[in-house]
């Protein structure tokens, strides 16, 4: 029968106190890195009294010691170390079969199942997973200047950080079996924590890092035990696990842990509180220096970067791809959204169909973080589409980050906001994105949006801080909308932006819809009108627009800044003139300022055709004028076959001849035809005959059509063209605020719609009516 307890002999006690006076430690030092809760073991170990062998075991490991050299008649038949006495006669390998065996359904339990926002029910981990890509450089301590920041479009705000799209990408798998101890970053809701459990079912199952037990801990959790007991040991906790789990020996941990044979899988370190971070972070550094030969995998958000970790690897959780979203989108329809597989299917098809459409590439920047995806495919479950105001989901987006995620996952962090409330917080993020937005900062230095939010501190009401206490405060309050939500995110060293452009635009629109009076309101929207040719403020005018509780004031402020675009410019005015003469003339009855903007865009661009919806007008005359333009086109180019290009303007004659109804136009263009040279005849005569009459020819033809069809030909210089061109899309802007789910009277729609694109007489004329 071997002992149950160990002491040590008289040499032994000589060598064990050497050993421990060269440590520098005290007795109560010892006990710490025993994980004991009192030094009485310790005392008992020098004074040669019977200590627990596996404590005994412990201390002389801690000093280096060989137990065997200073116990008293040490059994012959007791283990060799790192293992124990439920493992004699098994080998390591055996021990961890058991061990997972017993600890199987407390792993599927805690690991197996997700509990979705929204979603009634748990959701098994393997029907939603996707596996994830890690990213091993991270882009917060990369050096890049911000100047070379400010030059991306705004369409290139990429998936993975705003300009960061070629940081090179491992699969999270490959990430564990190559680095030992990893800490892994994230951004909220982009799957830190299903990476973890996805990674222990695998170990259980004996699919992955089949040699090591898998021990899955929520460090808030281990936290909160902790404080509560007075004792800050994961060991200890393990140990706990192990006998809530039925494995009857409790060194079991440890002959797992010293052999190597554990894979310790620590979440959220970000969702421990201040007061107990030191503790936390200590002993997870002890414990891994202690048990090293161990793989361990620490979990926080991306922003949280203190404490550092030694010895650890820090990567980084990439966003989805376009083919993990296609994967998480079929997953979600098949398990959580249709009754049958081809239903789901059909489902998802649609929905990512909605979402490569290109009008939705706001919604796929955000839809790369698996939470706003699940958000996105609910929504189209319970609606058939994607929300028509884009307000909504942006707004859900926000709440979910700013507090809604925590609280369905039950974190309490710590606060501080200043004591800010959730409309005091909005407040804050309203005011950063505006006057940055303003001011064309997508990317800001740390001190620029640090000083932002002193002036915004500045203004509340009681404010009494000292320059230096402000300074202070606004740097505290910078990390904390960093680390707690995620909104702002340090890009690369020193520079800043919000997390997602959208997020930015709509935070910019809530600041002026939130106007604090009416006054206000008005100056806010002239401000906002004043942008209304630049196209980085679009989004902010759509969103404006559904956001008010009437957007008449907005629209007829757009309106009347829209017509000013070409009120100076005399030709330009007279070519106005002439498309609304032009629209008058039609024979069916399409909305007038459709035709109106087809003369314009038409006059802009000689490939109409390709670029305006003709069929949706229903009208001859204007496929009549579009076809007439083409072939004036064609008989103006220079072709350096005469041939060739003769022929080509025959057959484009030919198929105008077929759209002509009016009687004069269409025997004057056949006169036309006529001149033309046969098809029998030679090449040589073909070609001196086109390279003499092509000049009249071609203006012959010009002639007919504008006797006929009141053509002119329109010679705009280049800044006129750019006028134009600006003016045609902050008319397609203004409908597209129209056409926007937004609360306009109809009297008011009526007369913008009846109004568009006429000349500053016609509208003078008008108003005199």
């Amino acid at each position: 029968m071997v002992k149950r307890s160990l002491q040590a002999s008289a040499p032994g006690i000589q060598v064990a106190k050497r050993a421990f006076a060269i440590k520098g430690w005290t007795q109560e030092n010892l006990a710490g890195e025993v994980n004991l809760k009192t030094r009485q073991p310790i005392w008992r170990f020098f004074t040669g009294k019977p200590v627990d062998r596996q404590v005994f075991m412990e201390i002389c490991s801690i000093l280096d010691l060989d137990w065997r050299e200073i116990a008293e008649n040490p059994p012959a038949e007791f283990p060799e170390p790192g293992k124990s006495l439920i493992t004699m006669g098994m080998n390591l390998d055996n021990v961890v079969e058991q061990v997972r065996s017993q600890r199987h359904d407390t792993i599927q339990s805690r690991c197996g199942i997700i509990q979705l926002l929204d979603i009634g029910r748990p959701v098994n981990l393997d029907d939603i997973y996707v596996d994830v890509n890690i990213l091993e450089e991270l882009a917060h301590q990369r050096w890049q200047a911000i100047e070379e920041l400010q030059k991306l479009a705004p369409s290139e705000f990429d998936r993975i950080g705003m300009g960061a799209v070629n940081r090179r990408q491992m699969a999270g798998t490959a990430a564990v079996e190559t680095y030992k101890k990893l800490r892994v970053l994230g951004k909220p809701g982009i799957g830190k924590t299903t990476f973890l459990q996805h990674l222990a079912i695998q170990c259980d199952g004996g699919h992955f890092i089949p040699t090591q037990v898998p021990i899955f801990i929520a460090l808030r959790d281990f936290a909160e035990e902790s404080r509560e007991s007075g004792r800050c040991s994961l060991l200890d906790y393990i140990r706990q696990l192990f006998v809530m789990a039925g494995v009857p020996d409790p060194s079991t941990a440890g002959t797992l842990l010293r052999a190597g044979r554990i894979l310790l899988l620590l979440d959220g370190m970000d969702e421990v509180i201040n007061q107990d971070m030191v503790g936390v972070s200590r002993d997870i550094r002890k414990f891994s220096q202690k048990y090293h030969q161990n793989q361990i995998i620490v979990t926080c958000r991306t922003a949280f970067q203190n404490p550092k970790l030694q010895g650890f690897t820090d990567v980084e959780i990439a966003p989805f791809t376009q083919d993990q979203i296609n994967i998480f989108v079929r997953k979600w329809f098949t398990n959580l959204g249709a009754n049958d597989h081809q239903a789901a299917e059909a489902k998802s098809a649609k929905l990512l169909g909605e979402i490569e459409n290109p009008e939705h590439w706001k919604f796929r920047q955000l839809i790369v973080n698996p939470l706003f995806l699940h958000v996105a495919c609910w929504v189209f479950q319970c609606q058939g589409k994607l929300p028509a105001k884009r307000t909504d989901f942006y707004k859900q987006g926000l709440d979910l980050l700013l507090y809604k995620w925590d609280e369905s996952k039950g974190i309490e962090r710590d606060r501080l906001y200043r004591g800010f409330l959730l409309p005091e917080k909005i407040k804050l993020l309203s005011q950063l994105a505006a006057v940055t937005f303003e001011k064309g900062e997508y990317f800001f230095e740390q001190r620029v949006i640090e000083r932002y939010i002193e002036d915004y501190l500045c203004h509340l009401p009681g404010h009494n801080l000292e320059p230096e206490q402000l300074q202070i405060e606004s740097e505290a309050m910078l990390r904390t909308i960093e680390n707690q939500h995620g909104l702002i995110t340090e890009r690369t060293k020193g520079i800043f932006s919000f997390s997602y452009l959208a997020f930015q635009e709509y935070l910019t629109a809530r600041k002026i819809v939130a106007s604090h009076n009416l006054r206000a309101l008005e100056n806010a929207l002239e401000g906002l009108v004043s942008h209304i040719e630049d196209p980085h403020w679009r989004e902010v005018f759509l969103l404006t627009t559904t956001m008010l509780r009437s957007a008449d004031s907005l629209v007829q402020l757009m309106k009347q800044q829209v017509d000013v675009l070409v009120s100076q410019d005399p030709y330009l005015q007279e070519f106005l003139t002439w498309a609304s003469q032009k629209s008058q003339n039609l024979r069916t009855e399409p909305k007038v300022a459709t035709s109106r903007a087809f003369y314009l865009a038409l006059a802009q661009s000689p490939h109409i055709m390709a670029h305006f919806n003709l069929v949706a007008t229903l009208d001859q005359g204007l496929f009549l004028d579009a076809a007439l333009d083409h072939l004036l086109l064609e008989c103006s180019s220079d072709h350096s076959s005469g041939f060739a290009h003769a022929h080509a303007c025959g057959e484009a004659l030919n198929q105008t001849l077929t759209m002509i109804l009016d009687a004069g136009l269409y025997k004057s263009l056949e006169q036309l035809q006529e001149q033309l040279p046969m098809a029998h005849q030679t090449l040589e005569s073909s070609q001196s005959w086109w390279q003499e009459h092509c000049a009249s020819w071609t203006e012959q033809l010009r002639s007919i059509i504008a006797k006929h069809r009141n053509y002119s030909s329109w010679n705009f210089s280049p800044d006129q063209h750019q006028i134009l061109q600006g003016y045609y899309d902050a008319n397609q802007l203004l409908i597209d605020c129209l056409n926007s789910n937004c609360e306009i009277t109809a009297a008011v729609r009526q007369n913008i719609e009846a109004t568009l694109l006429l000349p500053q007489g016609e509208l003078e004329e008008r108003e005199w009516n």
